[in-house]
């Protein structure tokens, strides 16, 4: 009986372990399941899976009679990467079946996911926002750091695409901030293909167009922090490093 209960708590154990694991990897192209607002349904779905882990070897001790079957009981976290988790959405949102309530967990997660997700671009585009400079000297300081890691050559030149595009954008910002010469300024809009669509602003209304630039370039660094994010660089510090207004939002990042 002693034997039994130490292999019950041991498997309880590794299936905490292999489930943390697996969840871990089922989310790695999702974001870190781990965060501030999704770390709560986690934690349930890893706690859960151990519970029944170890559930599941209780029952198949009590039908074999041999204690150390026990241990059988942790490939039930291997049920962590089927493709079924999480739910389909709105299809499955009112759970009717048995697998509807079971996969309702993960649908919580991912959509804690994504808020934590889009908590941590914000931070960090209101961060950059108050200056187009920034807005610049931002994706330079992220692309930095996200860039010599990066495997795959179609999110490389993504990430290169809309660096290149909000470096374009500010530049032709700065310009307008400081007079510059009508063809000075058409030709800077032909250069990248991002504003050579835009060009007839350049004549008709030059802070409209400062404005659009300014706000595409901001959307444009809340995809890049959103991808950073989703491949695990969620761990970036705030740009600009600014101690004295930083220390909220780090908190709640």
């Amino acid at each position: 009986m002693l034997s039994t209960v130490v292999d019950a708590v041991g498997t309880f154990a590794l299936s905490l372990i292999l489930a943390y694991g697996l969840l871990r990897l089922r989310c790695r192209k999702i974001g870190p399941p781990f965060g501030p607002r999704a770390r709560y349904w986690s934690f349930f779905i890893v706690v859960a899976t151990a519970i029944v882990s170890t559930g599941v070897g209780l029952l198949i001790v009590t039908a074999s009679h041999h204690g150390h079957d026990v241990f059988v009981g942790v490939i039930v976290p291997c049920g962590l990467v089927f493709r079924k988790f999480p739910p389909q959405r709105d299809r499955d949102l009112l759970p009717r079946t048995l697998s509807g309530v079971l996969t309702l967990p993960f649908s919580h997660v991912y959509d804690r996911i994504g808020d934590d997700m889009e908590a941590w671009c914000d931070i960090r585009v209101r961060a950059a926002s108050p200056e187009p400079r920034w807005i610049s000297d931002a994706v330079i300081y992220y692309h930095r750091q996200v860039s010599p890691r990066l495997k795959n050559a179609r999110a490389q030149a993504d990430l290169d695409g809309w660096e290149s595009s909000i470096k374009h954008k500010v530049k032709i910002v700065r310009m307008i901030t400081v007079d510059a010469a009508q063809d000075q300024l058409r030709t800077t809009l032909q250069m990248h293909p991002s504003t050579q669509h835009i060009r007839g602003y350049a004549e008709d209304d030059l802070p409209r167009l400062a404005r659009r630039l300014e706000s595409e370039a901001l959307n444009e660094l809340h995809l890049y922090l959103a991808y950073a994010y989703r491949n695990g660089h969620h761990k970036m510090l705030i740009y600009p490093f600014r101690p004295s207004a930083q220390r909220a939002p780090l908190q709640q990042a």
